[in-house]
């Protein structure tokens, strides 16, 4: 039995799956990974994305942030791929019991999951950080330089993004965020990491997970 064999069984045999995935989910949909030959961490820019997806240099240069946040980061014609069409069919099928995703996109919303928990929010929230107030994705596409809410805040991504860059050794924490830093009123606040003793270990079979 080879390995697509054996996660079909796992599959076919489970009724409480969770499914944890990140940026390799949506390559097929045309949205590029961080660390991969062509990703994001290869790409070449005045400063590395790493840091220009900081919070510090958000609030250093947020023009810049905004020109490599619309090139980069919004994908507004990317469209869900078989793998996140086969997660939303298992949820409908009461197998799949939530997604975990790294991911940004809002991708296995559109394929039709409803349970998704999103480890470093969306494009498709920002808010005012002045009044707290909301904006989508085709807010932020239709506005120019620093968006600016008309009550006259800047917009921020709800997307976590690092408090401050600290070199290339941070890459890997890039997309980490003190729940304390946003805005009493922001979608995220009160967000806090669990403590170990609050976590239970699933069943090893609710770690597979299907791509198509």
């Amino acid at each position: 039995m080879d390995k697509i064999q054996q996660l079909q069984q796992f599959v076919d045999e489970s009724s409480y799956i969770v499914f944890f995935g990140g940026a390799g989910v949506s390559t097929e949909s045309g949205i590029p990974d961080f660390r991969s030959t062509d990703g994001l961490y290869h790409m070449k820019y005045h400063y590395p994305p790493e840091q220009i997806i900081s919070r510090s240099f958000f609030e250093k240069d947020p023009e810049e942030f905004y020109r490599f946040y619309r090139d980069k980061m919004l994908w507004p014609e990317a469209q869900p791929n078989p793998a996140h069409e086969k997660l939303a069919q298992l949820e409908q099928e009461g197998k799949l019991k939530a997604v975990i995703t790294q991911n940004i996109d809002g991708l296995h919303q559109m394929a039709g999951s409803r349970r998704v928990l999103e480890l470093h929010g969306t494009v498709h929230r920002n808010y005012c950080q002045k009044c707290g107030r909301l904006f989508g994705m085709s807010d932020i596409l239709r506005s120019e330089g620093v968006p600016h809410c008309p009550c006259g805040g800047v917009i921020k991504p709800a997307g976590t993004i690092s408090p401050h860059w600290r070199g290339r050794s941070q890459a890997r924490s890039t997309l980490s965020v003190r729940a304390e830093s946003m805005p009493a009123n922001s979608p995220t606040a009160g967000c806090r990491r669990p403590s170990p003793s609050s976590t239970k270990r699933l069943p090893s079979r609710t770690d597979w997970s299907t791509a198509r």
